[in-house]
């Protein structure tokens, strides 16, 4: 502030005489109107306030101020808007591209002094000091500022970051580019490291392109400098006692990454290329090893984990694995973070430190601004729930998307752009100028550190071949291959750059590109040597056969009593909203005598149980806190403070964190956050539920690559609970199914746990064995199918409290309230779900009798419990038809799946027959009078016995 008040004073002691009148009559104009005065003159008031001796009745001193004419007024004000047009638009005009003409005369317009009217004389007769506040001591006038500030913002790294509104940041990032610090001053000895490390990552892809002619890697080259970034990051980690560094990327670059970032052992990556993938992996010194499924992935899918020391101290980096479906490992691996960060062990909310972890992402040009689950994981980056401290980013830009150019891709000008929405600070970096690239990782992880903010580089390079190395680029972008057939490696620009300061000798990249060669040939050649040609067929592991029915879920009564007495707990002067207490009241009655616990209370006792048990627990989804449907009540409001409270924090009894969130409205990003943080943190009971069970299908990406596939694929073992309320009430289309037939289509070799409860006490045996599982080499994804508002509040869901303390999680569950007479039923009926409660009371409300009907809820759809229904119908010996009922429609729900399994056990003269609504394009029907003419149909054939073929409600 007082060199603020300084500079304005400096300012205004440059007029005199007549000019002085003429400025006192332009102020009293602009205090009336500050649109009346001329352009040039009203920004200077704006910047510098009234004239200093109108503020003080200073009088004029002849002789003591430059001549100051009102035209050089406007080229003062002239040359401040050339000032800050450098500051904002000097990255238009930087040189940040490698190959390609991506500049125009607009983007050099801005930043040319005759747009404003102003030649280099007239910037030489400025003081820099009116221009620039903190100018150096070698910058004289405004001739040296413009060209100083072009240095600074035009070069190989430039940058955006008036997006971000906090001035802080802002400040940071101006007084480190500003003072000539942004890009650093390297020490020879370290520009020669670079390079060596640059003819590795070189040599390994020109010897890949030699060895494996025409096999798919997607290389690096173009991005080398990658690596050397990479490097200095996990240098500054280790410096830091970093204990996790998170990884993600697509397959642009990887090869290159795991081989020399995560030390991926060479012949690993080489045996990978040949058709038998059955090669033992040997570890480079300090991996922990890289985890493989049983059916394995392409190469260029997998990830990897290491372990660096330094001293006592570990830092662990990890590179998760990744689809071909390229950004969808973003909110994985944020998840990752968040788990690596989280202190678990006490009750309340985790206990986060984000210094013990940080995320590096990297994304490729077009799919960054391409696909939508990059902007949902973007806004992730500030919410209290998914959080993790900053990330960095680093746009591998090769300037196509496939075969695609930048204006069919995107309507940005940048492909960084999206992120200024986040306020997130931009810097775009020439790949090849390794200093700048070090440079700009350097200030990321700065910034990160001390911000705990997102940091976005994008690194400006190319693509030395096509899309894959089998791909003809020279089709589609002949111009733009013709210059990258003409340009030099980054290596050889580098090296010329270090023969030029003498750094290096004439011969040294020569001698150094030989010993690369000559390394990476013995290698390989030794592992031909060895090479088996066998191929051993992986199966999956035998824990994931085993009885789930080995662990013990229930709880003694007295156990249940408390902590049911303890969720009622409330800090001293919370005031609730009374109609939620008086609800939540009634729960510690449940176990009274003639009482039962409804799905509310079970779900509660469910939670409190399990960290009670020291597992904690992680819940999020749209709207979870409370429930969807008014059942949960998580997290309660005070009326008058507005503070949440969360009743699981109170528990005398927990030995473990709960924590709850509610979401933002995404599905795709949370879910894989919750996916990577089940992975990380495999002893925590990780729960994600959608708000209405088709919300989900928007996470189908997240299904069918990770929690479906993951564990056969790359070996990644997952604990996750995935709620998803289901059942037809009328509502329409969209809020009916959760697709169940999705997730059956997806179930085999034993990849998840699709389950369907009917009554409060399933669901908490349900989830606590679930929990119990985490860790271990049986656990695997759980998804249920949860009730909806009409299901949760019917008394038939509801248990005794012997079911509570007594059982266990029953895959196959007899119809309550249905007398079992075996020697005379006739019809076998299984059905899931909240049909089979309404068969319950349709045949409570009926006075027929009968002793004809075997009805059976399948509770656990995957695995099908084979067993226990052989064993009911080895005990039928008269029955005629097994029925199936559901009221999806028959091309959806779980006919298409059970149909297999019940015709195993037909026997000789039985029928199968399928009853529920015919085949359908949509879920559900819009009209709830149809729905319920529907609904009604489905639940009278089920009861109703009568031979013949298949029924179908609607036909």
């Amino acid at each position: 502030m007082v060199e603020f008040r300084e500079s304005t004073k400096r300012f205004w002691e440059q007029f005199y005489g007549p000019n002085k009148g003429y400025i006192e009559q332009q102020y009293d104009l602009y205090k009336q109107n500050p649109d009346a005065v001329e352009a040039s003159i009203k920004e200077i008031f704006d910047t510098y306030g009234a004239p200093e001796w109108m503020n003080h009745n200073v009088q004029d001193i002849s002789g003591t101020s430059i001549n100051l004419t009102i035209n050089k007024v406007k080229k003062l004000s002239s040359a401040l808007k050339l000032v800050e047009a450098i500051r904002r638009y000097g990255h238009q005009a930087a040189d940040i591209y490698p190959v390609g003409e991506y500049k125009d005369e607009n983007d050099l317009r801005a930043i040319d002094p005759s747009t404003y009217k102003l030649t280099e004389e007239d910037l030489e007769e400025i003081p820099a000091a009116w221009l620039w506040e903190k100018a150096p001591s070698d910058v004289e006038n405004g001739l040296d500022v413009v060209n100083t500030l072009k240095k600074y913002y035009t070069g190989t790294i430039t940058f955006e970051y008036d997006h971000v509104n906090n001035d802080e940041e802002r400040a940071w990032l101006f007084e480190l580019i500003e003072s000539g610090n942004a890009r650093l001053e390297l020490s020879p000895g370290v520009r020669k490291r670079i390079l060596e490390r640059l003819v590795h990552v070189e040599g390994f892809e020109n010897f890949l392109q030699k060895t494996f002619v025409g096999q798919k890697r997607f290389s690096i080259q173009g991005l080398e400098v990658m690596v050397p970034m990479l490097d200095q990051i996990v240098n500054d980690a280790i410096t830091d006692k970093v204990e996790n560094i998170m990884m993600g990327m697509a397959h642009r670059g990887r090869l290159a990454v795991l081989a020399h970032v995560l030390g991926k052992p060479y012949d690993r990556i080489f045996s990978e290329f040949h058709s038998s993938p059955n090669k033992e992996l040997i570890p480079s010194e300090g991996s922990r090893g890289i985890n493989y499924g049983w059916t394995g992935d392409v190469k260029y899918h997998f990830g990897a984990k290491r372990e660096v020391k330094d001293g006592d101290e570990t830092t662990r980096i990890t590179l998760a694995h990744n689809p071909s479906h390229l950004e969808f490992v973003n909110p994985v691996v944020e998840g990752f973070t968040r788990a690596a960060q989280d202190d678990r062990s006490k009750k309340g909310n985790p206990i986060r430190d984000v210094n013990k972890a940080f995320c590096v992402v990297i994304h490729g040009d077009a799919a960054f601004i391409g696909e939508g689950v990059v902007a949902e994981t973007l806004n992730l980056s500030g919410l209290p729930g998914y959080n993790t401290g900053g990330t960095v980013h680093i746009i591998a830009n090769n300037l196509l998307g496939y075969t695609t150019d930048r204006e069919d891709g995107r309507s940005t000008r940048y492909a960084s752009d999206l992120a200024k929405g986040f306020e997130i600070p931009i810097i775009r970096v020439n790949a090849d100028d390794p200093i700048s690239c070090i440079s700009a990782i350097k200030i990321a992880y700065e910034y990160r550190k001390k911000f705990n903010k997102d940091f976005l580089i994008d690194l400006v390079g190319y693509r030395r071949y096509g899309h894959n190395e089998m791909d003809e680029p020279r089709t589609t972008q002949p111009k733009l291959y013709q210059e990258i057939d003409n340009h030099p490696t980054v290596t050889k620009v580098f090296a010329m750059a270090l023969k030029e300061r003498n750094i290096i000798g004439g011969n040294h990249l020569e001698e150094l590109e030989e010993n690369v060669d000559k390394e990476l040939r013995e290698i390989y050649t030794s592992m031909k040597e060895n090479e088996t040609v066998e191929t051993e067929v992986l199966n999956m592991p035998k824990a994931l056969l085993s009885d789930l029915d080995i662990y013990e879920t229930g709880i003694d009564l007295e156990s249940l009593k408390a902590l049911s007495q303890g969720l009622m707990k409330r800090p001293e002067g919370f005031n609730g909203f009374k109609k939620t207490e008086k609800i939540l009241k009634r729960r510690e009655a449940a176990f009274d005598e003639g009482n039962k616990v409804d799905w509310g209370t079970g779900e509660a006792l469910a939670y409190a149980s399990i960290i009670k048990d020291g597992i904690p627990i992680r819940l999020t989804g749209q709207d979870s806190e409370r429930g969807t449907f008014a059942h949960r009540h998580a997290a309660l409001n005070d009326t008058v403070t507005g503070e949440k409270y969360v009743p699981l924090h109170g528990l005398d009894e927990a030995n473990a964190s709960f924590e709850i969130r509610n979401s933002p409205l995404s599905e795709v990003a949370v879910l894989g956050f919750e996916y990577g943080y089940s992975i990380q943190s495999p002893e925590t009971l990780v729960i994600w539920e959608a708000q209405f069970g088709d919300f989900a299908n928007v996470a189908q990406i997240i299904f069918d690559q990770f929690i479906g596939a993951a564990r056969a694929k790359w070996g990644d073992k997952s604990n996750l609970i995935i709620l998803l309320p289901h059942g037809y009430e009328g509502q329409g289309p969209e809020h009916s199914s959760a697709r169940l037939e999705r997730y059956l289509q997806m179930a085999a070799e034993n990849n998840l746990i699709i389950a369907y409860p009917s009554s409060s006490a399933q669901f908490f045996h349900l989830v606590r064995r679930q929990a119990a599982m985490g860790g271990h080499d049986e656990a695997r994804p759980l998804i249920v199918m949860t009730p909806k508002s009409s299901l949760i509040r019917n008394n038939r869901v509801s248990s005794a409290a012997d079911e509570f303390t007594e059982g266990r999680f029953e895959a196959l569950k007899d119809q309550p309230n249905l007398e079992i007479s075996k020697g005379s039923a006739k019809r076998l009926l299984i059905g899931s779900g909240k049909v089979m409660v309404e068969i319950e009371e349709a045949i409570e409300n009926s006075e027929e009798n009968y002793d004809w009907l075997r009805a059976l809820r399948l509770e656990q759809i995957y695995p099908f419990p084979k067993e226990e229904l052989e064993k009911v119908i080895n005990e039928l010996p008269n029955i005629e038809e097994i029925v199936w009922v559901q009221e999806e429609p028959k091309n959806m729900g779980a006919w298409d799946f059970v149909e297999d399994y019940l015709q195993e056990h037909l026997q000789e003269g039985q029928k199968l027959r399928y009853i529920g609504r015919p085949d359908r394009s949509a879920p559900a029907t819009g009209l709830p009078n149809v729905h319920k003419y529907e609904q009604n149909l489905i639940i009278q054939q089920a009861i109703k016995f009568s031979k013949g073929g298949n029924s179908s409600a609607g036909n």
